[in-house]
Order: C-alpha cells, then structure tokens, then sequence
C-alpha cells in the first residue's frame, strides 16, 4: 500500500477545539498506513476567535511537511459512520491528509500585493509559485475574500501553466464573525492566497457543477463594452446574423424572453436570473455545461444594457439561464454520471468539495445534498471541503471563479 496514493479524512463536531483537533488527529492516523505528505484543514468560524490556536495545536499532534487549509462558515468531512456530511454554522473541523508517493508537494503563499501585472511573462507568475511549468503541476488554491486581485491570479496560472487543474475556493465567515482565516505551513495569515501545487504520480480531476438550465435562444453580442451588454442578435439555426439590422437591445430581447416562460419560470427569473458566456468559439450546439455562468448586475432601461459580472466582447454567444433546486441536482447528477462513465476503471482515493454559500441546506431544504449525491456515484472516496465565498474550477479551458456553484477536485494515481 505504500506505493499507492493513500487519502483519509476526518470530521470533529466537539465544541472545544483542542477536543476537535485531538479526535480528527486520531481518526486520520488510524486511517493512514504510510507516512502523511499533504494535509489539508477547513476550520468552521465558529471558532473564528480561536483560530491563531489551530496551527500550534495540529503542530503538537501532527507531523506533515505541507499543510493548508482556511476558515469557513460551513464545513465538509466524513463523520464516524463513513458518511459525508456538510455542517452549516456549526462548529466543526475537517481534516484530509494523504500518502502520496512520487509527487512533488510544493506549498506557497501569495500576499495581495505580489501580483504581477496581467501583461507580465509567464515567469512571474512562476516565481510566485516556485514549480516549474515543465513538471505540469495541479493547484489547489484558498484565498481570503476579500483581496482582490483572484480573478488576475486564476489568469496568471493559466497563462503560466496552461492545462494544469486548478480548484478551490475563497475563506468564507458566518454573519457573526467577519474574520476569515488562511493556514500555510503551520502559518495563520489574514490576506491573501494561499495554495499547494501537485505534481508527478498524481491526476487532479475536476466537476464544476453551476447548476443552471438556459432558457429561450442563444444570441450573439454585436455591441459590448467591458461587462456591459450593449446589443446582441439571434443566431439563425447554425448561422450567425450579425447585421446591425437584426441586433436588438438586450433588455428588449429579456422582457420578450421574460413574457414567453410558464409563470413558475416568471417567477424563478426574478431572482434566478443569470447571464451564461459560451466559452467555445466553434463549438455549433451548446449545452448546460459550455457557458460560464455570470450574476445579472443590472439594467439600463434608457438604453436596454445589461451589465453582468463578466467581461463580453463582440463575436462572443450568450444565453440567459436560470438556477433552482431541481435544476442544480440535475445538473450535478448529470455531470458526476458522465465523470463515473468517463472513469470506470478509475482509482480514485480522495475528494475536495467546495460548495457556495448559496447552495447547502438553504437552496435545497435538506443536509448534506451536495456531497450525498457525489458519494452516490463515486463511492469510498474520502471527501473534505467547506463552504466558499466564491468557487474556483476550470470551464472550458479556463479557470474561473464563480458562484452558487459546487467544485469538486478528485485526486487518484495516473
């Protein structure tokens, strides 16, 4: 077994934190039977005071050379019974660590004030990193909300290491406590990102699951600037007519959208109303899964724009979508079939979740929805995450971050 990768998760529910640490100790090493070389931790806020004590405490009990991890408002793990469960505003600790032979474990942490500009060489992007592009590493990236500068560095990496896996989320914190936390390396930092770059005998797989169905035609943008949808136009079958006489104000083409759709529909779309950008230039038929999916930020009644939370540019296709419960399990049941059939001979050992703060128990009136449904297709995969203030996972060749999504990286041998 010490040749394989080997992965263990524990999940503690204990009030007092040196309890909590103590019992998800215990239950990994029980679990392990090799030497740990990765450790990853999501600490409930909760304990959000406590949180300079976590790293001194694990440091007493645990040795491993690189350990990450952040604070959240929601945490995932495996309880006793072997099952996953998702706890939303309760204390709780979540513990993975992993055996893994033959890969390079590199950790880093990038204050907000490294970044490079988006126009630098790929070089500055991995000196911030310090792994060669070369050794084709896979990221797992946490960041603190609220640094900006995440989108810039999703750009960064996928510039310097175009092809490499890259998931995670950002630090969330509950109503009560506004702190959010960051772990490297036994380090508490408050800003920031930190992350660990994987590579050698080792695949990071990912699911990005954005739970949203398109509704009405795909148009493409004839008018646009920045994040703002100027004009767009009808695709006609498979081709595109462009012409200023067929474009229309987008608002215009959303009230006539709007008044077609059932009236539970109507309704969803008053709240659940979203923006989707295809992401491939040629591809002619357009599924759930091609279009990256952006908040609608707001109108221009004057004019008929709608800004969104994404840049657009001319040329570019859109569809406008919707996201309720039942949208959200189809799709994420559709994707983790497809991942099953796509890797029935896989071995895969370990699992990481990050679900948005929208989704859980409130999107969709019951617990542990998400992580149920993933142990449903993919079973004995130890999983471990928490709920993010924003997910990050790759659409269409690009790493993105985004939100009401669930994002989960499957880590197996080559």
């Amino acid at each position: 077994m010490a040749n394989s990768i080997q992965w263990a998760n524990a999940l503690s529910t204990r009030p007092s934190l040196e309890a909590a640490v103590a019992e998800v100790v215990e239950r990994v090493q029980q679990s392990l039977t090799a030497e740990p070389h990765l450790g990853l931790v999501f600490i409930s806020s909760a304990y959000a005071s406590e949180y300079s004590r976590l790293m001194p405490l694990l440091k007493e009990q645990l040795s491993i050379p690189v350990l990450i991890g952040c604070g959240g408002s929601g945490i995932i793990g495996m309880n006793q019974q072997g099952n996953a469960q998702e706890l939303e505003g309760k204390p709780a600790i979540s513990l993975s660590v992993a055996h893994l032979p033959d890969v390079n474990v590199q950790a880093f942490y990038i204050p907000p004030d490294r970044l490079p500009d988006l126009d630098s060489p790929p070089a500055a992007w991995v000196e911030l990193v310090g792994v060669s592009p070369q050794e084709e590493p896979q990221f797992i990236l946490l960041a603190e909300p609220f640094s900006s500068g995440i989108s810039d560095l999703l750009q960064g990496l996928d510039f310097a290491y175009p092809g490499s896996s890259k998931v995670g989320g950002l630090a969330s914190a509950s109503a009560m406590s506004a702190q959010s936390g960051l772990f490297c390396n036994y380090e508490l930092y408050r800003e920031g990102t930190v992350g660990v770059a994987l590579s050698g005998n080792i695949v990071l797989e990912t699911i990005v699951a954005q739970g949203c169905r398109p509704i009405g035609q795909t148009y493409q943008v004839t008018k646009g600037e920045q994040n703002i949808l100027l004009e767009v136009a009808q695709q006609d079958g498979s081709k595109m007519t462009t012409d200023q006489a067929t474009s229309r104000p987008p608002l215009e083409v959303l009230r006539d959208l709007i008044q077609s759709l059932s009236e539970e529909d109507r309704q969803l779309a008053q709240h659940s109303l979203f923006v989707g950008i295809a992401r491939d230039e040629f591809k002619q038929k357009l599924g759930a899964g091609d279009f990256l999916i952006r908040n609608l930020l707001g109108v221009d009644q004057r004019v008929g724009a709608i800004a969104i939370g994404g840049r657009v540019r001319p040329g570019q296709r859109i569809q406008f979508h919707l996201r309720d419960a039942r949208t959200s399990q189809e799709d994420l049941e559709l994707l983790l079939q497809h991942y099953q059939e796509e890797a029935s001979n896989t071995n895969a050992v370990g699992g990481l979740m990050f679900s948005c703060l929208g989704r859980g128990e409130g999107l969709y009136g019951q617990p542990d929805f998400d992580s149920g449904l993933f142990q449903r297709y993919l079973k004995n995969i130890q999983l471990g995450g928490f709920f993010c203030n924003g997910e990050i996972g790759p659409v269409g060749g690009g790493t993105f971050l985004h939100g009401y999504t669930s994002v989960f990286g499957i880590c197996r041998q080559p």
